[in-house]
């Protein structure tokens, strides 16, 4: 629209065009308000019955909620307004009527269930908070690709849809490809390594991935955005480094760049970026502090995975992000390497928040024999891997990544309930639309 004025620009002696929804009617009798908002915030209108064209109070006062319409008027300021000036119209066009009846009230004066907001997902955006979650995401994305780009990485996209899994046949979409089964990639994984041994040796990619896990908790989804980074000669320490870096700089850039929406979310006051270094515990020093606590009905003992019950209780006793290394080598895909001193123990590490797993990653086996027998010993075939292997015999340098749940890191940062919120169309077992 030519010559549109944002609500936030909107400035007294001004001659503007502002285009927007209506977000409250207010009519006090002799005098109307009504509160337009747009992408940048709200205005008031000033509708004086006895003084302005009838036909224009009456376009004004019909309107329904959640119309847009666009005002042409001159703009004045008038402290009692919510931003301190208002618009006195010369005319008011209704663009699009909205239905009287809402699924749910954009001004969040009511509020709705979380399946009614995400069935309705285009008018739970047009509320603060919602609205903030979104804008606080793209922040996030932002300064972690600008975080990845100053260790000199390289944005790569990998296919969503592939021959094998990463993983193996567990857990996987399929699909038909011309005539040929397919599946739906549950990570960049492979790929990211084969880049490695390429020419651009250091690279990260933000994309989706996909799951057929039959969960339905707050924190699981099906579909999901993965922040993938992968380097050559790297060893799983310089990894977690560069993980823990790139979190800081999400962090840090919500802190320094959005200060409105943390408002919006009532979280300005208490947000704050860590800053020291992040604990990196060994697993068997996990399963110890984890026992230590009580919370759990029985003992772990090593090999066991950590259950929800022992990560929540282990969140709470370190209390901030935390990584957890030297894990059990059978607990670890095939592609991660095991220490070179002790076979018994693999390079992977997981970096955790206190209310969950955030990150995934390790050395990978770069030894084509060894990758080989770690396939073998998870009864995989890697003749259904061969577009993998056999790059291995090329020369394929040490190397080291990890994984990271972008709506996870939304979440925790933000203290959300449920990790749907963090995702603007969300799929699960039960939500397929819209």
């Amino acid at each position: 629209m030519k010559d549109r004025t944002y609500t936030a620009d909107a400035a007294p002696g001004d001659h503007a065009t502002v285009a927007g929804w209506v977000h409250e009617i207010r009519d006090l009798g002799g005098i109307a308000f009504l509160i337009v908002r747009d992408t940048t915030g709200k205005i008031q209108v000033k509708l004086e019955k006895d003084e302005m064209d009838e036909e224009l109070v009456e376009t004004g006062l019909d309107v329904s909620r959640e119309s847009v319409i666009k005002v042409v008027g001159d703009v004045k300021e008038e402290p009692r307004a919510p931003t301190g000036v208002e618009v006195v119209p010369e005319s008011i066009e209704v663009i699009a009527a909205a239905e009287t009846q809402l699924p749910l009230d954009p001004s969040g004066k009511v509020d709705a269930e979380l399946p009614t907001r995400l069935n309705n997902r285009t008018l739970d955006l047009r509320r603060d908070e919602a609205k903030a979650i979104f804008e606080i995401r793209a922040e996030v994305l932002r300064a972690v690709r600008e975080a990845f780009r100053d260790f000199h990485a390289t944005e790569i996209n990998t296919p969503k849809i592939v021959a094998t899994g990463t993983e193996g046949g567990t857990e996987l979409f399929p699909i038909t490809y011309f005539g040929e089964e397919a599946f739906m990639n549950q990570s960049p994984q492979l790929f990211k390594q084969l880049m490695v041994g390429s020419g651009l040796e250091r690279v990260f990619e933000i994309g989706p991935i996909f799951r057929a896990e039959e969960h339905n908790t707050p924190r699981h989804l099906n579909e999901a955005t993965s922040i993938d980074f992968e380097s050559a000669f790297f060893d799983h320490t310089e990894a977690m480094d560069v993980c823990e870096a790139v979190v800081k700089a999400a962090y840090e850039a919500v802190e320094e760049n959005c200060e409105g929406q943390l408002e919006a979310l009532d979280l300005a006051d208490e947000f704050e970026a860590p800053s020291g270094e992040f604990p990196r515990l060994t697993y068997e020093e996990a399963i110890q502090r984890i026992n230590a606590t009580g919370e759990l009905d029985e003992q772990l003992v090593w090999g066991d995975d950590l259950p929800t019950e022992g990560e929540h209780a282990l969140g709470q006793d370190v209390g901030e992000h935390y990584f957890i290394t030297d894990w059990p080598s059978e607990i670890k895909p095939f592609y991660i390497k095991d220490h070179d001193d002790d076979e018994t123990l693999s390079t992977g590490f997981d970096m955790m928040h206190p209310r969950m797993e955030l990150v995934s990653g390790g050395q990978r086996e770069h030894r084509y024999q060894r990758l080989i027998e770690g396939f073998e010993q998870q009864g995989l075939d890697p003749d259904a891997f061969d577009y993998y292997t056999k790059m291995f015999k090329y020369g394929m340098p040490p190397h080291a990544g990890w994984g990271l749940g972008a709506e996870r890191l939304v979440m925790t940062m933000l203290d959300l309930d449920n990790i749907r919120e963090a995702v603007l169309f969300p799929r699960d077992r039960q939500r397929l639309s819209p």
